[in-house]
């Protein structure tokens, strides 16, 4: 994924009509949440449909449903909300901001492992690639953070925030939410850079899951960076559709 124009340019056509009106700003808001919080919660086996989500967003419970799902959620939409005030008070990206989007996405649901880093080792289902031992994550961590500080801003912001999910992945600094944080993450990477929120679909979850493994196995990130495209291409379709643009 080197060339870029395509998205800079779509983004230029936005920025052209930002600020947006305040009532399409806050219809695309929240249909992007709600999709953001679907979609990312049923890549990671939660079984709420989209309309059991907004549902429960809205207060009301499901029957039938596991607490746990309720939980998952409202818990995204809390982080996603914390991901905003991270942008619009340009608060600097660290290992805390890593570790309080996690305690949110673990809260009322293990609170004893929400925003700690893992203290044993894990192995992710079906993947091919084994996270580092848990007595390395933090120097891993350390590690991922000057990364990003330094070699990484020199990259286009897109390739940075998929760079930043897929490594974070890779690492699997907690025993769980790991996905979740991921995808959040790379969200506020764009979002900072006045990009839309991308949405990566459960309807390619295996194509996600292969293309992570490649990357963390091979060191071949194409497949990778080539979804991460899409779906970032993709965002834009909400407002060519509302803005004509």
């Amino acid at each position: 994924m080197t060339n870029f124009a395509k998205l800079d340019e779509l983004k230029a056509k936005l920025d052209e009509f930002r600020p947006l009106p305040p009532e399409i700003a806050a219809n695309i808001r929240e249909n992007t949440i709600l999709q953001w919080i679907y979609n990312s919660n049923a890549i990671e086996g939660n079984t709420l449909t989209l309309k059991e989500t907004k549902i429960v967003l809205e207060g009301i419970t499901i029957g039938g449903k596991m607490l746990r799902e309720h939980f998952e959620a409202i818990n995204h939409k809390d982080a996603i909300l914390f991901v905003e005030d991270i942008v619009n008070n340009n608060i600097e990206f660290s290992e805390y901001i890593i570790k309080s989007i996690h305690s949110l996405i673990l809260k009322n649901i293990d609170e004893k492992n929400a925003g700690i880093y893992r203290n044993c080792n894990v192995i992710i289902s079906g993947a091919d690639h084994t996270p580092p031992d848990f007595v390395f994550v933090r120097d891993e961590m350390a590690k991922f953070i000057e990364k990003y500080k330094n070699e990484w801003q020199k990259l286009h912001c897109v390739e940075r925030a998929a760079l930043v999910h897929c490594e974070f992945v890779k690492i699997h600094p907690f025993t769980d939410g790991n996905g979740r944080t991921s995808r959040l993450l790379m969200n506020l990477e764009l979002i900072k850079n006045g990009f839309p929120a991308a949405i990566l679909p459960v309807s390619r979850r295996l194509e996600y899951y292969e293309a992570l493994d490649l990357a963390h196995t091979k060191n071949d990130f194409s497949m990778f960076y080539n979804l991460i495209y899409e779906i970032v291409e993709s965002s834009f379709d909400v407002y060519r559709k509302v803005l004509r643009m």
